[in-house]
């Protein structure tokens, strides 16, 4: 399978050029390459990134490769049909880790399963030996505990607005369906937790059941054949979904591409934004730079934070108070546990106990202070044995030295406040009037 590949990556390559070839013209100046992509790019593995576009080149769609450009072909009613395509990056802000990088991502924060290695969570001959680790990270991911981001929102928005083509997700978090994204406008590239079945006999198993095993960290079995059960995630060794064959083509129908939150180094996935025409504006927004965005005649770049990214886009449109709205409604009424680890939900308890404990010991002394301060002020007003008038007291508003406590005696003691035989009032304890 890797020899044909490289065979016809090889045969690709040599038909079809580089848009940096033929000196350095786009590839949409050769009638013969409507297409960005080539057969041998589209079966590359991996992610070939090419250089940006000289700022000399023209746009031949936009006016200019720019934000306002863009907004400005929206509003304009040029935009009909938009293929969005997503990455882990947007589900980030929902506290949903990547699963590449170097010290947050998912990979790297495995080593408490005990794994032989990282991917081994993901691997099919490995599930199918010990499924009990991809279980109990089942448990932590399994939708419901996290909140769409407004990046899911928004591609709910390109939806109500009957602009949404297609989304194809590499995501498994089904934040997208969350945020409202109807079933037939989603690609899961990767499948998702949105269904289950056997599979040993493919056998559709019932979605409350595995959300109980789930829960309780069980290892659910086929009602059928008693095989081991899984939602319809592609581990490693199988086959993408039949879906995504069908419908990989599609962006070559699109008069808009949205590329967010993806690193695309990972194929077939990598290569859907090629298969778009030369013509078709695409828009990056992303950390960085990847694949072949930025080196088309009318790819823009929003480079930064997905969220933040959206939001400059949906303003630039006149949609950020419709999204905002749209965003708030996924706000769940009880936000305590949302996109926190239960490992991390467990230690902001015993924090939120340790602060209540603070508050109420700062109270208590507070409330001690203040006895003490109406206590002194009351001593000072009363003519007590040993002591002098009332005249003779300092006013209120001047000060002792430091170390002087007219209240104490020279050891420090309280019982000449008191007459001899005398107990003290509990009301002059408690702080109320006599």
């Amino acid at each position: 399978m890797n020899l044909f590949r490289s065979v016809i990556a090889a045969i690709g390559r040599k038909h079809k050029p580089h848009r940096s070839q033929a000196g350095g013209k786009p590839n949409s100046h050769n009638p013969k390459n409507k297409w960005r992509c080539s057969v041998g790019r589209f079966f590359n593995m991996g992610n070939e990134e090419s250089s940006p576009i000289d700022e000399s080149v023209p746009p031949q769609t936009l006016p200019a490769r720019t934000l306002e450009a863009l907004s400005d072909h929206i509003k304009n009613g040029k935009v009909s049909r938009i293929v969005v395509m997503t990455g882990a990056g947007i589900s980030t802000s929902a506290g949903i880790p990547d699963f590449r990088s170097p010290d947050t991502g998912l990979y790297a924060n495995l080593a408490r399963l005990n794994l032989p290695y990282a991917e081994a969570v993901f691997d099919i001959s490995y599930f199918r030996k010990n499924p009990m680790p991809f279980y109990t990270l089942a448990h932590e991911l399994y939708p419901g505990k996290y909140r769409p981001t407004i990046t899911h929102s928004f591609i709910r928005l390109l939806h109500d607005k009957g602009l949404l083509l297609k989304l194809f997700t590499q995501n498994i978090d089904c934040l997208e369906r969350e945020a409202g994204v109807p079933d037939d406008k989603i690609v899961e590239a990767h499948g998702s937790f949105a269904r289950q079945s056997c599979i040993e006999c493919s056998e559709p198993y019932p979605e409350a059941d595995i959300k109980r095993h789930i829960a309780d960290k069980e290892i659910p079995r086929c009602h059928q054949c008693k095989g081991l059960v899984k939602p319809e995630i592609v581990f490693f060794g199988e086959q993408l979904p039949a879906e995504f064959f069908r419908h990989r083509s599609l962006p070559a129908e699109a008069d808009l591409c949205i590329v967010m939150g993806t690193s695309l180094t990972v194929q077939p996935f990598a290569s859907l934004p090629d298969v778009t025409p030369d013509s078709t504006p695409r828009v990056l927004i992303n950390k960085e730079r990847v694949g072949s965005l930025g080196s088309g005649t009318d790819d823009v770049l929003i480079l930064g934070d997905c969220d933040d990214g959206v939001r400059k886009l949906a303003n630039a449109c006149g949609w950020l108070d419709e999204l905002e709205g749209l965003w708030a409604k996924t706000a769940p009424k009880d936000t305590g546990e949302l996109g926190k680890p239960a490992a991390e939900v467990a230690k902001r308890d015993k924090d939120e106990q340790l602060e209540d404990e603070i508050d109420k010991l700062t109270k208590d002394v507070d409330e001690t202070l203040r006895l003490s301060k109406w206590h002194e002020e009351k001593v000072r007003d009363e003519k007590l044995p040993g002591s002098a008038t009332k005249s003779d007291q300092p006013k209120s508003s001047d000060t002792t030295s430091s170390g002087d406590r007219p209240h104490e005696d020279s050891d420090g003691n309280l019982g000449h406040v008191f007459v001899q035989g005398q107990k003290p009032d509990r009301r002059v304890m408690k702080g109320e009037e006599t």
